[in-house]
């Protein structure tokens, strides 16, 4: 562990093809800003998208990730490079709890508040516990085969609500095929930043060919921009205030497990690609993005997670310096203050954001195989297998869990069982071969 909370951010005086700029290294200013101007809009489909989809204000959410991202970058001393967005990985349990209809805010918004708040305070009570006794248990109680399965779990289970956006006419159909096809495109035709930002300029050409379509030739729905005309330039967001309600802080805290996956799996990999050892702030990043999720939570936000997106862009650029993520979230900031920009934002026709949803839940659902096949996990050990399946099933089927008052969503019991079947299995295992060991060297007295 470094003996001083901030590094001293040698600078380069250039930035080269090839030269990796390390996270204790920084670039001139200007390209500083540039590079978090990047990293801003590498994440921006993301975390505008997650709020759609569960009714949040998207504009307040932008605002709230710049101010999510400070915090992590003062928390973990500037020491692990990190944007924090919004997190997919709650989208279902709020949506339970909420019975949110996919259009406009959600007007059960304060009850999902209080349930993301208890989730970010679980998810710093973790971090806490990391910083006091390391992360071996937290890799011993999760291991591949467990966040694997709960990754493609959240997909799958998120499949219904992907496919309801997208069947209201024959319309609807067809603009989200042309979201997916125009995703799809700019994945496999465009290289480097393009290829980067592909969910947010697919939405931008379907939201284009939608307005051609329907505002222009009269095919379906035209989108009405009264309110992006009546909006002010610039002005502070609307906060919401949280509601708690037992039932929904039940069922939104157990998301916190999938985050502290996810967060796990974002330092390995950044500590991969620069060559150096973050296993000493793993639980100072569990602890702040837990406290930004708790934070988000008190005004109106969702849970935060760190970005897939932006690991990407250091991957490409092999700049890893914190000092981009300062830049980063401070472009957020100046975006979430524009309510004409969060105006614009709520013009997105359901049926583009339906199209965009198939694309990225299906990639989340991926992202799970993706882990078992990086980690090599062996499915010819039953009990892998079986926690695979019963995990998916669980999770596709949207299983619920229903004691009295107690209600666990499809995720949260797809998570639990997940962890507890792969504990009783592995625990069993272990016990039958010491059982064989023993019986076939027996003690002579």
């Amino acid at each position: 562990m470094a003996t001083k909370w901030f590094p001293d951010w040698s600078i380069r005086p250039a930035h080269q093809d090839g030269q990796v700029i390390a996270t204790d290294e920084r670039l001139p200013w200007p390209q500083t800003l540039l590079m978090g101007l990047q990293h801003t809009f590498a994440m921006f489909g993301a975390t505008v998208l997650a709020p759609l989809l569960m009714g949040f204000d998207p504009n307040l959410m932008i605002f709230i990730s710049g101010f999510g991202t400070l915090l992590f970058f003062l928390l973990v001393g500037g020491r692990v490079p990190s944007y924090l967005g919004s997190s997919f990985a709650v989208i279902g349990a709020v949506i339970a709890v909420t019975g949110y209809a996919g259009q406009g805010i959600n007007p059960n918004l304060g009850i999902a508040l209080g349930g993301t708040i208890a989730c970010g305070l679980l998810y710093a009570l973790i971090g806490l516990v990391v910083m006091a006794v390391g992360t071996h248990w937290v890799e011993r109680l999760m291991p591949p085969v467990v966040t694997g399965a709960v990754v493609m779990a959240i997909g799958l289970n998120l499949a219904p609500i992907a496919v309801k956006d997208v069947s209201g006419s024959d319309f609807d159909t067809i603009m989200a095929l042309i979201t997916v096809l125009s995703i799809s495109g700019f994945a496999i035709f465009t290289r480097g930043l393009v290829q980067r930002l592909l969910i947010l300029l697919g939405l931008i050409v379907s939201y284009m060919v939608y307005i051609l379509l329907a505002n222009g030739l009269g095919f379906g729905q035209p989108i009405d921009f009264a309110g992006v005309a009546h909006a002010a330039w610039f002005g502070v967001p609307q906060f919401s205030q949280p509601v708690f309600d037992l039932n929904a802080m039940i069922m939104i805290a157990p998301v916190a497990i999938i985050l502290v996956a996810e967060n796990l799996g974002h330092i390995k990999a950044v500590s991969a690609m620069t060559g150096q050892n973050l296993d000493p702030y793993i639980g100072r990043a569990f602890f702040a993005d837990g406290l930004s999720t708790t934070l988000s939570g008190s005004v109106g936000g969702t849970a935060m997670t760190t970005y897939a997106e932006n690991i990407g862009v250091m991957a490409a650029t092999r700049v890893y310096s914190s000092l981009v993520f300062v830049a980063a979230a401070g472009v957020a900031i100046f975006l979430g203050l524009s309510p004409k920009f969060g105006a614009l934002i709520h013009t997105i026709p359901a049926s583009i954001l339906g199209g965009t949803a198939i694309v990225v839940f299906g990639l989340i659902a991926v992202a799970g195989a993706r882990i078992w096949i990086q980690n090599k996990v062996d499915f010819s050990d039953n009990c892998n297998l079986l926690v695979a399946a019963v995990t998916l099933v669980c999770g596709a089927g949207n299983f619920s869990f229903h004691i009295a008052h107690f209600n666990l969503g499809g995720i949260g019991t797809a998570t639990f069982i997940a962890i507890a079947l792969y504990a009783l299995l592995n625990w069993r295992a272990n016990s039958t071969s010491k059982s064989k060991a023993a019986s076939n060297h027996p003690v002579v007295s």
